[in-house]
């Protein structure tokens, strides 16, 4: 299939790691771009180290299961409507997210949600290693399933990109079997599964199911290849992935050795080198599906991170948030071990102006209008971005107490609102 019947599906979400053998400064930076619904509101959270009762149990989004001892501080970024987390970071440094992807496999009943599974990563592990083995019992105890959506009902398989100071990982999945593959320098995953024979481990059965459903045959010589055997490109043509994640893989490795915080931004940002996502193509052609997604209701980029995981826990632990289309936002650092404001944790449904995540929804309205006014934009947030970043390091903000980055924040935040509220009055003077 060449391009999509009709663009009706609801899929995006672009991960990168960089470990720190890639980067400029010893640091493994991981990034993602959530691309979801162009309307559903995605803010912040940010939840303590708990210990919990034994025997307590856990609501997710669809199910209850049973709760752990203790689970880990840490920030992450949910859809108003559910309870999982789209990416995050926890105190032990292992960040999460998660992706669309297409399997042969259907998905029966009710289980956990890709995104339930970040936040059960997060919350239950202490290395990326700890965390894949989490994610991993959780889809063969519970299975996936249950919509991803709140106005649809689509269950989906997920793909999941893990990282640590020290390592990272892809755990690809068809219902209950998974595949996983270690990263060595950088990484990118996409909306396709992308293990082929290079696992590193498969679950058990992963092979044999296969061989029963007709998918691989039992007397091939080769070894045994994972996404040759259970990707399914009827639904969503690979035209949608196959190009973000050519890009992707390009500009991490075209900066390996060199990456930053910086360089992640700007591929997070990426239509294809322009300001304006590309309109004068078809869905048949990849560079309609950027990076930073523009292709409701395919997909929209609705939320981005950026997790700074330094190589000792010396160091504290930064995640970057973005709300809305990274290409005309922010990013702002904030720090696991100090409290987030307040008002990042703000928004629902509808359109509230004491919501940071509507505000920058209602600048990227005002861009869409007339695409010619995204340089402006742009001009004023990377001058913003590289005001933020000289006061981290005049102030050495990193090595202050808590309390004084949570005040860094508040600051950082009050300054990112005011000045998007005069941006959106002189476009709208305009």
């Amino acid at each position: 299939m060449s391009h999509p019947p009709s663009i009706t599906l609801r899929l995006a979400c672009d991960s990168l790691v960089a470990l720190g053998n890639a980067t400029a400064d010893g640091a493994v930076l991981f990034a993602k771009n959530s691309d979801r619904p162009e309307r559903e509101c995605q803010p912040l959270v940010q939840a303590r180290r708990q210990a919990h009762a034994h025997g307590a149990r856990l609501r997710c989004t669809y199910i209850e299961i049973p709760q752990v001892a203790e689970t880990a501080r840490l920030i992450g970024s949910k859809p108003y409507w559910g309870w999982g987390f789209e990416h995050g970071l926890n105190e032990h440094g292992v960040a999460i997210g998660n992706h669309t992807v297409f399997s042969k496999d259907p998905l029966p009943g009710v289980g956990l949600t890709g995104m339930d599974l970040v936040r059960l990563g997060l919350e239950r592990s202490r290395s990326a290693e700890q965390a894949v083995d989490a994610i991993a019992a959780l889809i063969s105890a519970h299975g996936q399933g249950g919509s991803g959506y709140v106005d649809k009902d689509w269950p989906y398989h997920n793909s999941f990109l893990v990282a640590d100071r020290r390592s990272a990982f892809v755990l690809e999945t068809s219902d209950r079997r998974w595949a996983v593959r270690h990263i060595d320098d950088v990484g990118s995953v996409s909306n396709h599964l992308s293990i082929g024979s290079d696992w590193d481990a498969l679950s058990d059965g992963a092979i044999e199911h296969a061989i029963a459903a007709g998918w691989w045959g039992e007397d091939r010589d080769e070894r045994f290849d994972f996404a040759g055997a259970y990707r399914d490109t009827s639904v969503a043509p690979d035209v949608i992935s196959s190009g973000r994640h050519h890009r992707t893989c390009a500009a991490l490795e075209r900066d390996k050795g060199t990456l930053s915080a910086a360089g992640l931004r700007r591929i997070l940002r990426d239509h294809y080198g322009t300001p304006e996502p590309r309109r004068n193509c078809t869905p048949a052609d990849p560079h309609y599906f950027s990076v930073c997604m523009h292709a409701d209701p395919v997909g929209t980029t609705t939320a981005s991170m950026i997790a700074r995981i330094p190589p000792t826990p010396d160091e504290p632990l930064t995640y970057w948030a973005s709300f809305g289309s990274p290409c005309i936002g922010v990013f702002i650092p904030l720090y696991i071990d100090a409290d987030i404001p307040n008002a990042l944790s703000r928004g629902g449904e509808q359109p509230s102006e004491d919501s940071p995540w509507w505000r920058f929804k209602h600048l990227l309205t005002v861009v869409e209008r007339d695409w010619t006014r995204a340089p402006q934009v742009r001009a004023a947030f990377d001058a913003f971005e590289a005001d933020i970043a000289g006061q981290i390091h005049v102030h050495r903000i990193d090595t202050q107490p808590a309390t004084e980055r949570a005040a860094f924040m508040q600051r950082t935040v009050n300054a990112a609102l005011m000045r998007l509220g005069e941006l959106i009055a002189e476009l709208d003077a305009r």
